[in-house]
């Protein structure tokens, strides 16, 4: 019924820049809530941005002025500006979703994830 597709994951030095897109399909009538979240190798699965439909974005402390959540809501689409890049935001990064399906229904969906690797 939906699909979200994230990209723009890869490697890059201490300090860069990467922008993660996060593209829904199906459906779709309307997206509510598009997040992002993070799981780095032997750690839980942790919240980095989250923003609902009028709202703004709420960052994890941990990212608080480096990373920046957006949407394109025509596209169905969200984005994850990443500046100052650390190692330790070395992480797969999934977006997920909160889509209200032309049925009417709620759906949590979520993306296959993204590799992120910050290392010099």
């Amino acid at each position: 019924q939906v699909q979200l597709v994230e990209s723009g994951g890869g490697l890059v030095q201490p300090g860069g820049s990467l922008r993660l897109s996060c593209a829904a399909s199906g459906s779709i009538l309307s997206i509510y809530a598009m997040n992002w979240y993070r799981q780095a190798p032997g750690k839980q699965r942790e919240l980095v941005a989250v923003l609902t439909s009028g709202g703004s974005p709420n960052y994890a402390d941990s990212v608080k002025g480096r990373f920046t959540l957006s949407r394109d809501s025509a596209k169905n689409t969200g984005y994850l500006q990443m500046n100052s890049l650390k190692p330790e935001d070395t992480a797969v990064y999934y977006c997920n979703a909160d889509i209200i399906l032309v049925t009417g229904e709620l759906l949590d969906s979520w993306g296959q994830g993204t590799q992120v690797t910050v290392s010099s």
